[in-house]
């Protein structure tokens, strides 16, 4: 079965019960989410290790004068597929969970399950999602400031807030940005650690992930901003706070879905 069959398929499994969340389920999460960091520290750095590294090289690439435009775009928009690189930190939150053996050689093990191709394809949708937003960002980009280049980080970040055109990148950026967020979160926060604990094709996944949200929209909502606000704690230090911020919200997220479907 392909990914693109597996994703519409037209055999998706009925939905699961969904719960009501309230905030103190966001709590809870949060704290089961830090207890598996505590338990399993070197195994979480270990899976997430490569994210600051990555950070660090998004940052690079965006010192070409040409790139300079993109590098809010790539340091936010990375977080759209953050949910998709926590695979190995849902794995590890449900074997231990289970009394099974958590450390990071089992992290991937969900895909060498018939979820494979379905968490692929849910993948790929989050990374159309972060292309749209990069496509977007240059859009506005140009739109505003035409091709016009700029010598370095620190002149482009000066016009950007001391012009009119500057000012108006960032409110409609941010307002574009928030909405391809939203968008990430309906169709990722549930569907992922679903897949990795059960076997249903990705359209029931993602429809499940949708439902949670639509029936919780207030908490939900919360849980984005959370997750955004912790994320831009963890890119202050040159991205470094990621290495901890990261596994916890990985963890987190897999038992804010046991919390939300049954």
């Amino acid at each position: 079965m392909t990914m693109a069959t597996d994703f519409i398929s037209s055999h998706a499994h009925p939905l699961p019960r969904i719960r009501r969340l309230a905030l103190s389920d966001l709590k809870a999460a949060l704290m089961d989410g830090l207890d598996d960091f505590r338990a399993m520290p070197t195994h979480a750095l270990f899976v997430v290790v490569i994210y600051p590294i990555t950070g660090l090289l998004i940052g690079a690439a965006t010192l070409n004068a040409e790139l300079i435009p993109l590098l809010f775009p790539l340091a936010s928009g990375f977080a759209l597929v953050g949910p998709f690189a926590a695979l190995g930190l849902y794995e590890m939150s449900r074997r231990r969970e289970q009394g099974l053996d958590p450390s990071w050689m089992h992290a991937y093990g969900a895909l060498q399950t018939p979820s494979a191709g379905a968490i692929l394809s849910v993948g790929l949708l989050l990374a159309a999602i972060l292309l749209a937003w990069l496509v977007s960002a240059l859009g506005l980009h140009w739109a505003l400031f035409g091709d016009r280049a700029h010598s370095s980080v620190s002149a482009f970040a000066q016009e950007v807030l001391t012009t009119e055109r500057g000012w108006t990148m960032i409110i409609v950026g941010n307002l574009a940005g928030f909405a391809f967020s939203l968008l990430a979160l309906a169709v990722s926060v549930i569907s992922l650690p679903m897949l990795v604990d059960r076997h249903v094709d990705a359209l029931t996944a993602v429809r499940t992930s949708m439902a949670v949200v639509q029936k919780n929209p207030d908490t939900m909502l919360a849980w984005g901003f959370i997750v955004a606000g912790l994320l831009v704690i963890g890119m202050l230090p040159l991205f470094v706070g990621l290495a901890v911020v990261l596994p916890i919200l990985g963890h987190a997220t897999w038992h804010l879905y046991r919390r939300a479907v049954t």
